[in-house]
């Protein structure tokens, strides 16, 4: 399933870079190879455009053209992502305790982080007998509908908890919770209960629950969960061993 894309630059920078930056969100975890007149149409740029910046990002390492033709995203961006704090630093300090609730449980562990007015997922472990999943590393998924989601969304700012609450939300089964009234009472126990429960809100035959990460500060940076199969646990079975793992993380992160 594919879920929506940032905002498009623009300003001061100028078109150039906006344009740059509008062929590169072309690609998706369903879309990780283009050809040029697909990255013409889907950026919505003239075919000769796309050629010229195509050229400079594949030159720079941004893109790869491979012999069959089709362009994918180049390493040195994968490179340079792996500078961001809240990716690869949270996912150094978090794998091992990750690792080790995957152990014990043998189901699907999730880390993820909030951007906007999204969930994106910086780690995902799963044993082979997991119950499948939508999310990928590197995914965006809405905070309203999974365990990560709304443990984020329960400790957001009161603006970004407004903006979505007030707007359209996303349904992916008939389970999900769109009703904004029902959605700020399961904020407020996130809140109180220190775990979330997302029962079939995204697949009619998941369980997930989170928990938060905090800084030093005390400030929710991320949320961790387990997604099991409905019906093989309940979920204050599961929270314990979450939110074990959510504080060990926290430990880590103050050290």
């Amino acid at each position: 399933m594919s879920v929506s894309r940032r905002g498009r630059p623009a300003g001061p920078t100028g078109p150039v870079i906006g344009r740059a930056l509008r062929l590169l969100d072309a690609f998706d975890a369903e879309r990780r190879e283009l050809t040029l007149s697909d990255l013409a149409r889907r950026a919505g740029m003239p075919l000769s455009t796309t050629h010229r910046l195509m050229q400079e990002l594949c030159a720079w390492g941004a893109v790869e053209r491979g012999t069959d033709g089709l362009y994918r995203i180049g390493l040195r961006l994968w490179e340079l992502g792996s500078l961001a704090p809240r990716g690869p630093g949270l996912r150094e300090a978090a794998l091992p305790f990750l690792e080790d609730l995957s152990r014990i449980t043998r189901e699907n562990v999730q880390l993820a982080v909030r951007e906007g007015a999204e969930v994106v997922f910086v780690e995902r472990i799963a044993s082979s007998d997991a119950v499948p999943v939508l999310t990928r590393v590197g995914d965006r998924f809405a905070l309203t509908a999974t365990g990560v989601g709304l443990v984020l969304l329960a400790h957001a700012p009161v603006e970004v908890q407004e903006e979505l609450l007030n707007g359209p939300i996303v349904r992916y089964t008939a389970k999900t919770v769109t009703d904004p009234a029902q959605l700020r009472r399961m904020l407020a126990d996130v809140r109180s209960n220190g775990f979330s429960i997302s029962d079939r809100q995204v697949t009619m035959d998941a369980l997930s629950v989170g928990a938060p990460i905090r800084d030093r500060q005390g400030e929710v940076v991320a949320a961790v969960s387990l997604v099991v199969r409905h019906g093989s646990t309940t979920s204050h079975a599961l929270a314990r061993l979450v939110r074990t793992s959510a504080q060990a993380i926290s430990r880590a992160l103050s050290v």
